[in-house]
């Protein structure tokens, strides 16, 4: 069975002009272990698809299947407790809390799931060290490059132990040195652990890393 399906999914924004057809009767099934990108043209729906895989937007219409779990017509707060526990964010703008070291910030996903403190400082510190961040534990973020900051959002993103990740445009802040060192990353973490990487991205070297590419063009899967 697929790790997440999508049914009939359409989003339409009614504006006060004209109602804008962000997604139209989008049919799609991701299996786990899965590296795949979200390609397309500015306003195609990338960041839409995103935002609904991701339970932070609803459909107009259609069904999110997510581990056998139909997320659309969950409450706001059992889908609260659902994005928390099941899926792993990494954005453009890396997010990260600026007053916490990078340990803190890595471990403050598992505070919110009541994680003991050993256990959760125990995780936070294997993950910074398979993100290559073993040195810089106690850095804050403004003492952290970009890609070392981008590092520490996907060490974050793993630490719930997500069923799968989302990353928008992960590498679109990065120079090319740190963007194909993210990229070596998230590539180890899916063979190594088996993480399911879904990208929206415009990046080719996101997408020639991609064993995946799903085309969206005016709100349909091409």
């Amino acid at each position: 069975m697929a790790l997440i399906e999508l049914k009939n999914i359409t989003k339409t924004y009614n504006t006060t002009v004209v109602p804008v057809h962000a997604l139209r009767d989008v049919n799609l099934s991701i299996e786990q272990k899965e590296f795949t990108s979200i390609v397309g043209p500015s306003g195609s729906g990338k960041t839409t698809l995103l935002n609904i895989l991701g339970g932070l937007d609803k459909p107009t219409s259609g069904q999110v299947i997510i581990d056998n779990k139909e997320i659309t017509s969950m409450p706001a707060g059992k889908l609260v407790d659902f994005r928390l526990n099941n899926i792993g964010f990494v954005f453009q703008a890396y997010n990260l809390i600026p007053v916490l070291t990078a340990l803190e910030n890595v471990e403050f996903i598992m505070l919110l799931q009541n994680i003991p403190k050993k256990e959760r400082k125990q995780k936070a510190e294997l993950l910074l060290q398979d993100v290559g961040l073993g040195e810089r534990m106690e850095s804050r973020p403004s003492q952290l490059s970009g890609g070392q900051q981008q590092r520490v959002a996907v060490a974050r993103a793993l630490a719930s132990h997500p069923a799968f990740v989302l990353a928008d445009e992960p590498t679109a802040n990065l120079d090319s040195e740190s963007a194909e060192a993210l990229l070596d990353m998230m590539e180890a973490m899916n063979e190594k652990h088996g993480m399911t990487f879904i990208f929206s991205t415009h990046d080719a070297r996101v997408i020639k890393r991609a064993r995946r590419v799903i085309t969206l063009e005016d709100g349909r899967v091409k």
